[in-house]
């Protein structure tokens, strides 16, 4: 990895983009760091950030759309590494907005491929969920769908010289419209309404993502997909925790929602690696000829996780958010 390039973030004003980009200017890694994203709004109150003003010389800011591809085409220019970031990501949203998704998570993800490979970019690595595991729900689906192109974009494009790979993880500490903040905020009420009892989720910080998406980045070849060791949490078990006096009212999942998250299906468990912690999937497809694999098939669901977050834990995390 050429610590001195361009770096491009698509999504680059969400939470995960604001956090990626912070690390980089702290490890002083890459002499250009480009952020991608729709809201100029956003991309303002970033700019006015302590330390994006004090890197303004290394910042540079593009408004676009990843639906448009001659946008694409053009921001790509002279970029070494893409880290695509950019999705519609409300479930329940989804549901009653399917072609907005599909317009941005599949559409987006094409145009992000044909882009960076009209540009001879270095590598891409595109960011994945758990919600893309055996989807039930249309953002899973749409994101399947993107993580398909991805992995098929080493192959079916046929650039030498261009490696797309992804990086699959679950429920992000406090990013935007996560349960956690929602908790905290409503924990001093008499009554607060769930969904399910029995609902468990994965759990990973931001600084944990981003040293994922850091690793894949100057260690994935073509098509892998990195997956952290998370530990999972109970829906009531957080609830409890953050708002121990209050009732609890449960309504039932809203639309297209699990009970339990996938993050590595039995399927894919036959091309896996494990790490100390993480695994990295191997492409099911490619030009090398794979050995037969000789792993145990089994499957990482957030309800038959080995870990889960203890409350000591959970409160550790509220403290750094209040």
């Amino acid at each position: 990895m050429n610590k001195k390039g361009t770096i491009l973030i698509t999504g680059g004003t969400g939470s995960f983009g604001k956090s990626f980009a912070r690390h980089l200017l702290k490890k002083k890694i890459f002499n250009k760091i480009i952020i991608l994203s729709r809201d100029e709004l956003k991309q303002h109150s970033m700019k006015n950030e302590e330390i994006f003003k004090k890197n303004n010389k290394k910042m540079r800011y593009f408004i676009g759309d990843i639906r448009e591809k001659d946008r694409l085409l053009y921001a790509f220019k002279n970029v070494d590494y893409i880290i695509h970031a950019a999705a519609l990501k409300q479930v329940d949203t989804a549901e009653y907005n399917p072609f907005e998704f599909i317009k941005t998570n599949i559409q987006g993800t094409e145009n992000v491929i044909q882009a960076a490979t009209a540009n001879s970019i270095k590598k891409v690595v595109a960011l994945s969920t758990d919600k893309a595991v055996s989807p039930i729900n249309l953002y899973g689906a749409t994101k399947l769908c993107a993580d398909k192109l991805i992995i098929s974009a080493n192959n079916v494009f046929g650039h030498p010289n261009v490696s797309f790979s992804l990086v699959r993880y679950g429920n992000v500490v406090a990013s935007r419209g996560s349960i956690i903040p929602i908790l905290i905020k409503n924990k001093n009420k008499k009554q607060i309404e769930l969904t399910d009892k029995s609902m468990t989720r994965f759990n990973i910080t931001l600084e944990k993502a981003v040293e994922l998406v850091m690793l894949a980045l100057k260690n994935s070849k073509k098509g892998e997909i990195y997956v952290p060791k998370m530990k999972s949490y109970r829906l009531i078990d957080l609830a409890r925790t953050i708002a121990p006096k209050a009732n609890f009212k449960f309504n039932g999942i809203r639309p297209g929602e699990k009970i339990h998250e996938e993050i590595i299906s039995e399927t894919e468990s036959a091309n896996i690696k494990e790490k100390k912690d993480y695994f990295i999937i191997s492409p099911s497809i490619g030009e090398k000829k794979k050995k037969k694999n000789k792993n145990k098939i089994f499957s990482y669901k957030s309800n038959t996780n080995k870990k889960f977050l203890s409350s000591s834990e959970i409160k550790n995390i509220i403290k750094t958010l209040e």
